[in-house]
C-alpha cells in the first residue's frame, strides 16, 4: 500500500515575483512576498511530501494550516519552504513546515493533510455542486 514514513521531506522553492505579493494577492499593500502565498508553498512541499508515498490513485487533502509569518522578503528574491511528515495517523498526516528566503528563516508552524482516494471524493464533490 502507501509507502509513507515519518521523517519524508520534501522542499518547494520559487521566485518573488509581484503576483506572488501581499499587494497584488490582496492580503497587504506591500510588494513583499504574502503570507497567502507563502502558505501555499508550504502546502506544496507538504503536498509533494506524501504524493511520493501515496499508491496510485490516492491523494491527500489539506485540513488545517498554524503558521507564523516572521519576515518579510522582497521581490526577486528564492523562497524555500520544506515539509517534513511527522506523525502518521491512519489516513491523517501532520507536518512541520518552514520556509527560507535567502537570508532569514521567514515562516515555520505545522500543517496537516488526509489522505483520500481521488476518484470516489471527486464522485462526492461533484454530487454536492450538483445539489445546489
Amino acid at each position: 500500500m502507501h509507502q509513507l514514513k515519518v521523517g519524508d521531506r520534501f522542499t518547494s522553492e520559487l521566485i518573488v515575483e509581484e503576483k506572488h505579493t501581499a499587494a497584488a494577492f490582496g492580503s497587504g499593500s506591500i510588494y513583499v512576498f504574502s503570507t497567502p502565498m507563502m502558505i501555499g508553498l508550504m502546502e506544496n512541499a507538504a503536498l509533494n511530501c506524501a504524493g511520493e508515498g501515496l499508491s496510485e490513485g490516492f491523494s491527500t487533502v489539506g485540513t488545517f494550516v498554524n503558521v507564523k509569518h516572521s519576515a518579510a522578503t522582497p521581490m526577486g528574491m528564492k523562497v524555500t519552504a520544506t515539509a517534513e511528515l511527522l506523525e502518521i495517523e491512519g489516513k491523517k498526516l501532520l507536518f512541520k513546515v518552514e520556509a527560507f528566503d535567502e537570508l532569514d528563516k521567514i515562516g515555520e508552524g505545522t500543517h496537516g493533510r488526509y489522505i483520500i482516494e481521488s476518484k470516489p471524493f471527486l464522485e462526492r464533490v461533484n454530487q454536492k455542486s450538483q445539489s445546489k
